[in-house]
């Protein structure tokens, strides 16, 4: 089952806002508030490549409270 960790940057004072929002969205697996350079990291998983592409792009990344993301699909695990 195909994994990712996204990175998201969030609107200034939204993060709680956005974090609820994600843990709604079915196939997210975990969502966690993070400092440094993003806001938010969120792990996802899909039944394929082409799921896991449309959960991204059609699911967090159209969220109100997204401004930027940075994708990392995971392609070997432990």
């Amino acid at each position: 089952m195909p994994v990712a960790f996204v990175l998201i940057n969030s609107e200034l004072g939204k993060e709680e806002e956005l974090l609820k929002e994600l843990r709604g969205i079915e196939n997210v697996k975990e969502a966690h508030f993070v400092y440094g350079v993003y806001d938010v990291i969120v792990k996802v998983e899909a039944e394929s490549l082409e799921k896991l592409k449309d959960l991204v792009t059609f699911k967090i990344r159209r969220l109100s409270n997204v401004r930027s993301t940075l994708t990392m699909t995971v392609t070997e695990g432990i």
